[in-house]
C-alpha cells in the first residue's frame, strides 16, 4: 500500500473516532441512566435493542464517512464535476434525450502557464476560466448543464441538442482565444463539437471530440470519414487477425535521380473494399494495445511482398514502443533466420513525440536490429524536438524534414534551416531525406542543400501493390 492510502485511512479513520465517539458516548449515558433509575422494571428486550442501537450507530457513522469520502462530485481545482461523476451524469442524460451535444472546450497553453507562472497561478487560471466559461453560457441563455474538467486543461460541457445547433457557439468561444487572458495571463483556447449522431458511447465520444481538436489544430477543419467506433475497433481487429491490409509506395532517390528505396502507406482493408487510412486506425491500435501485434503483422506481409517492389530496399513505418520489445526483436530474427541479407533491405522509420530518456538501452536494442542489417530513419525533423535530439544522440542512419520545410514552396525560405541540420547530420554520417518534391526548381535547390535523399511527384507517384 502506498504512503497516501496509509495517511488517507488513518486520516478517515481517526475523524471517524472523532465523530463516532460523542454518539457512542451519549448512547452509553442514555443506557447506563436507564439501567441505574429503572433497572427492576426492565425487560430483556431492552439489552437487546441497547446492545442493536449501539452496534448500529457506530456502523451507520463509519459507514457514513468512509463512503463520503469516496464520493467527491467537484474538482478541487476547477470547482467543476470530477471526471468520474461527469461520465455517470452524462450517461444518464444522453439516453434521455433524442439528439445530445458534447464540447471540448481546452486552456491549450496551461502546461506554459504552470512552468512560467507557478501551478498555483495556473490552477487559478483554470478555475476563472472555468467560471467565464459558465458565466458566457449562461448569458447564451443555457442553464443547468453539466461541466466537468476531465484532465490538464480539457473542460468538457454537454447540452440538450445536436451540434449543428451549437457550432456557432464554440466558433465564437474559440474566437475569443486570441484576446482573452486572466490576471494578464494570455490563455489560448481551442474547441471541439460532436453529438450522439456519432455515437452513444461516452468514451467514444470524449476519443472522437480529441480527434477532432487536433486535426482542427493542424488543419483548421475537420473532415471526417464517418465510423462507427465499435465498427471501427472491429474491423482493426479484423485486419490484424487476417493480415488484411494495403501496402502503396512511394520511390526516394538521390541526387542524380537514382532509386534507393521507397517508403510505405499502409491502409488497412475491410471486406467491403473499403479502406481506413493510418490517422484514423493507428489511435485505435493503440487504444487497444494492438500496436506491437500490427507492426509484427505488417513486417511479415512486407518481408511476404518484398520482391514486388521497385527497389531492393524499403522504408518501413515501425512503433518505437514495438521497436523497443524484446518480443519484436525476436520475431525480426525469427523471421529472418536462413534469409542470408535480407535484413539488409529494410529501413524502420520512425519518430515519437516523447524523449526516451535511456539513450544508452534505445542505441543497444537499435544495434541488435543493426546486426540484421536493418537501418533505422527518424521522421520530422525541424518539427519534433524528439527527431532532433534523436539526431544527436541515436546511432540512426537517416533524417528525414518534416514536409512543412518543403510544401506550398516553402523550401527556399527554410534553406538556412535544411543546411544546419544538413551540417549536423553530416558530420555525424547521417543522410539527410526530404519529402513532397513536386517540380524540378524544388529538387534542384534541395539538391543545392546538400540534401542526400528526394521524394515527390516531380520523381514518381504513389503506386500500391496490394
Amino acid at each position: 500500500m502506498l504512503l497516501p492510502e496509509k495517511k488517507e485511512r488513518e486520516y478517515r479513520f481517526g475523524l471517524a473516532l472523532r465523530m463516532g465517539l460523542p454518539i457512542f458516548g451519549l448512547i452509553l449515558v442514555l443506557v447506563f441512566t436507564t439501567l441505574i433509575t429503572n433497572y427492576e422494571n426492565l425487560s430483556a428486550a431492552f439489552y437487546i435493542e441497547s446492545s442493536v442501537l449501539l452496534l448500529v450507530s457506530v456502523y451507520f457513522i463509519l459507514y457514513l464517512i468512509y463512503k463520503g469520502f469516496d464520493v467527491t462530485i467537484t474538482d478541487p481545482v476547477s470547482k467543476t464535476f470530477t471526471r468520474e461523476y461527469l461520465y455517470e451524469y452524462l450517461k444518464e442524460q444522453i439516453p434521455k434525450h433524442a439528439h445530445y451535444t458534447l464540447m471540448l472546450i481546452s486552456v491549450d497553453n496551461i502546461t506554459d502557464i504552470n512552468e512560467q507562472y507557478g501551478i498555483k497561478n495556473g490552477d487559478k487560471v483554470l478555475r476563472y476560466f472555468a467560471k467565464w466559461l459558465g458565466e458566457y453560457l449562461e448569458k447564451k441563455g443555457f442553464s443547468d448543464f453539466p461541466l466537468g474538467r476531465i484532465k490538464g486543461g480539457d473542460f468538457l460541457i454537454g447540452l440538450e441538442g445536436s451540434a449543428n445547433e451549437h457550432k456557432v457557439l464554440i466558433d465564437l468561444l474559440c474566437l475569443k482565444s486570441g484576446e482573452f487572458k486572466i490576471e494578464n495571463i494570455e490563455v489560448k483556447i481551442s474547441g471541439a463539437i460532436t453529438d450522439t449522431g456519432f455515437s452513444k458511447n461516452i468514451d467514444h465520444l470524449i476519443d472522437h471530440l480529441f480527434e477532432q481538436q487536433e486535426i482542427n489544430h493542424y488543419k483548421k477543419e475537420a473532415n471526417f470519414d464517418a465510423i462507427d467506433p465499435n465498427e471501427l475497433e472491429s474491423l482493426v481487429i479484423e485486419a490484424i487477425e487476417n493480415s488484411s491490409i494495403s501496402i502503396a509506395f512511394q520511390t526516394v532517390f538521390d541526387a542524380d535521380k537514382k532509386a534507393q528505396f521507397v517508403e510505405l502507406f499502409v491502409r488497412i482493408k475491410t471486406k467491403k473494399e473499403r479502406y481506413i487510412y493510418q490517422k484514423k486506425y493507428k489511435k485505435v491500435i493503440n487504444k487497444l494495445g494492438l500496436t506491437l501485434d500490427f507492426d509484427m503483422m505488417l513486417f511479415e506481409n512486407v518481408l511476404q511482398n518484398i520482391e514486388r517492389f521497385e527497389t531492393k530496399r524499403v522504408a518501413v513505418p515501425i512503433a518505437t514502443s514495438s521497436l523497443r520489445n524484446p518480443l519484436f526483436l525476436e520475431k525480426i530474427r525469427q523471421l529472418l533466420d536462413g534469409k542470408e541479407k535480407m535484413g539488409s533491405r529494410f529501413i524502420f522509420l520512425f519518430s515519437e513525440n516523447e524523449y526516451y530518456f535511456k539513450t544508452k538501452k534505445f542505441n543497444t536494442i537499435l544495434n541488435s536490429y543493426k546486426e540484421l542489417g536493418i537501418r533505422f530513419a527518424v521522421d520530422q525533423l525541424g518539427v519534433a524536438h524528439t527527431s532532433f535530439l534523436y539526431l544527436r544522440d541515436l546511432d540512426i542512419d537517416i533524417v528525414r524534414f518534416d514536409s512543412g520545410y518543403t510544401k506550398e514552396d516553402r523550401l527556399e525560405e527554410s534553406a538556412d534551416i535544411i543546411k544546419g541540420f544538413g551540417y549536423i547530420a553530416h558530420t555525424r554520417g547521417i543522410r539527410t531525406w526530404v519529402k513532397m518534391i513536386e517540380e524540378e526548381l524544388q529538387f534542384n535547390l534541395a539538391k543545392e542543400l546538400g540534401v542526400d535523399y528526394f521524394q515527390g511527384k516531380y520523381l514518381s507517384q504513389m503506386k500500391e501493390i496490394s
